[in-house]
Formats: structure tokens, C-alpha cells, sequence
């Protein structure tokens, strides 16, 4: 074992903030309660470009002569939420319901966050499907970038489809092994 990878370890905190257009943001332990340093490329090796604020982290750290910093993401479950407001077009739908909905790839056509809402294509099917940015805050991301790959559970809706849940290409992958 190097020595920089004995000066790993890893760590579980909060996403304090992430700036996608800066490249980076901060994440706080839980148990130092101190700032380690977020950087866009170690979350898209994970395989999203954002992260929800106040999103549960698990992340390997590194000491560095700048302070600490995270070099690898291990996992990112959304925000916690006592008392969510209802999206409309979901219905009463819950996680398990969700959940048990089929992964379907997808690319990001457009979102934007500033209204609150935007489309993305799914390979081999004609129509959009809506993302609202409250779906996508409860999957743990805070944007989305044109031409991201992605993967949808996505119910119809009174409107048409619409996502239901937003996942990382990446963790897709993870989760169908």
C-alpha cells in the first residue's frame, strides 16, 4: 500500500454546497464536522455533474498540504425530507412504488433550474419525457446538463411521461449487478 493511500479513508457527511459552473463545492463530515473539498471531476467519475445541497455523501478523503479533499464519491442518497410536498402527477405514489419502476436509458435534452424543470429522450422511444426539479432534488442531484446520460423511472402522467426518478448512468450500472 502507497502512502497516499494509507492516508485515505473514508467518510460519511453532507453535501454542503456544489457549484457546478465553479467545478467544485464542499462536503461536511459527520463526524469532524469539518470541510472537505468537492471537485466536479470526482463526481463525475461517479457519474453525475451535480449533487443535491444537504445530500447524504459517502466519500473516500485524502490530507492534502490544502486541506482535506474527496477522491473518490462511493455513494449519494438524496436529502432527507420529513415532510415532502406532493408532486402532483405522482400521485401517491411511494419509494417502493418507485422503485420497483423499470430503468429506462436516457439522454438530457434540456433542464433548466431557474424554471424549475426540463426534458430528456429515451433511447427508442419518440416523446420527452418531463423532469421536475423537485424529482430531481429527491434523486440527489441539484442539475442537469444537456446531453448527460441518464437513466428514468418514469410513470404517465395527466400531461404525459414524466420522471418519477432520476438516476447516474453510472449507478444504473452499479445497481443492476
Amino acid at each position: 500500500m502507497t502512502e497516499e493511500q494509507q492516508s485515505q479513508r473514508e467518510v460519511i457527511g453532507r453535501v454542503k454546497w456544489f457549484d457546478p459552473a465553479k467545478g467544485f463545492g464542499f462536503i461536511v463530515a459527520e463526524d469532524s464536522g469539518g470541510d472537505i473539498l468537492l471537485h466536479a471531476n470526482v463526481l463525475r467519475n461517479f457519474g453525475q455533474s451535480s449533487v443535491a445541497d444537504n445530500a447524504r455523501i459517502t466519500v473516500v478523503v485524502q490530507q492534502t498540504a490544502r486541506g482535506a479533499q474527496a477522491v473518490e464519491v462511493r455513494e449519494i442518497l438524496p436529502p432527507d425530507n420529513e415532510s415532502p410536498l406532493p408532486i402532483e402527477d405522482l400521485g401517491d405514489s411511494d419509494a417502493a412504488q418507485i422503485a420497483s419502476l423499470p430503468l429506462e436509458p436516457a439522454r438530457v435534452k434540456w433542464f433548466d433550474k431557474g424554471k424549475g424543470f426540463g426534458f430528456a429522450n429515451v433511447y427508442g422511444r419518440p416523446e420527452d419525457v418531463f423532469i421536475h426539479i423537485e424529482v430531481l432534488r429527491r434523486s440527489g442531484f441539484a442539475d442537469l446538463q444537456p446531453g448527460e446520460a441518464v437513466c428514468l423511472r418514469a410513470i404517465d402522467g395527466k400531461r404525459g411521461r414524466m420522471a418519477a426518478q432520476v438516476v447516474s448512468w453510472e449507478a444504473a450500472l452499479r445497481e443492476k449487478k
